[in-house]
């Protein structure tokens, strides 16, 4: 696959980044947040495991430093986990969390 260069200014903040898939969110994140921990919900086991607990987000969030990047993959997938990253960013702990999916839609259907 032909990586072709994005236009992005980076921020400390937290932020979504949403868009079709197959478009390289994944890819591109992957290549510019190396040191972040990734929640990929696509991975069955890992989606199980955030569904069955979702405040397993703040157990892996609390075991990081802060300033750290967490990345879930697919949120839209997984919409109760906003109210957990809401809660910890609303702790100011210093952890950036960026969030991707591929339908904004599904998200708002679901009451976000």
């Amino acid at each position: 696959m032909e990586f072709k260069p994005r236009f992005f200014q980076d921020t400390k903040q937290s932020f979504f980044l949403f868009g079709p898939r197959g478009t390289g969110k994944s890819t591109w994140l992957k290549q510019h947040y190396e040191d972040a921990v990734f929640v990929d919900l696509l991975a069955p086991e890992v989606y199980r495991a955030f569904s069955a607990k979702p405040e397993r987000l703040r157990e892996l969030a609390e075991a990081q430093k802060p300033g750290e990047t967490i990345v879930v993959d697919e949120i839209q997938k997984l919409p109760q986990l906003l109210d957990v990253v809401h809660q910890l960013m609303e702790r100011h702990a210093g952890w950036r969390f960026v969030l991707t999916g591929s339908s904004a839609r599904k998200l708002k259907r679901s009451g976000v």
